[in-house]
């Protein structure tokens, strides 16, 4: 009996062992996703921009004809 109530006992521990550890993957992955968009934010920026210009001159052409 009383290692039944040990084992209880026990279970009660991994559940908040378990709560601890997804927060932590939680703010794992976020922060992989900042790292991420700041690694990449500048190579975005720079094809938005390009493709922009390219609208714009294409714009910019056909309106003269």
């Amino acid at each position: 009996m009383l290692q039944l109530l040990q084992r209880l006992a026990a279970r009660k521990d991994e559940k908040g062992a378990s709560a601890v550890e997804y927060g932590l993957l939680v703010a794992a992955i976020a922060a992989l996703i900042v790292i991420i968009v700041f690694a990449l934010g500048g190579v975005v920026e720079e094809v938005f921009q390009n493709t922009c210009d390219n609208i714009s001159s294409e714009a910019s052409t056909s309106a003269g004809c």
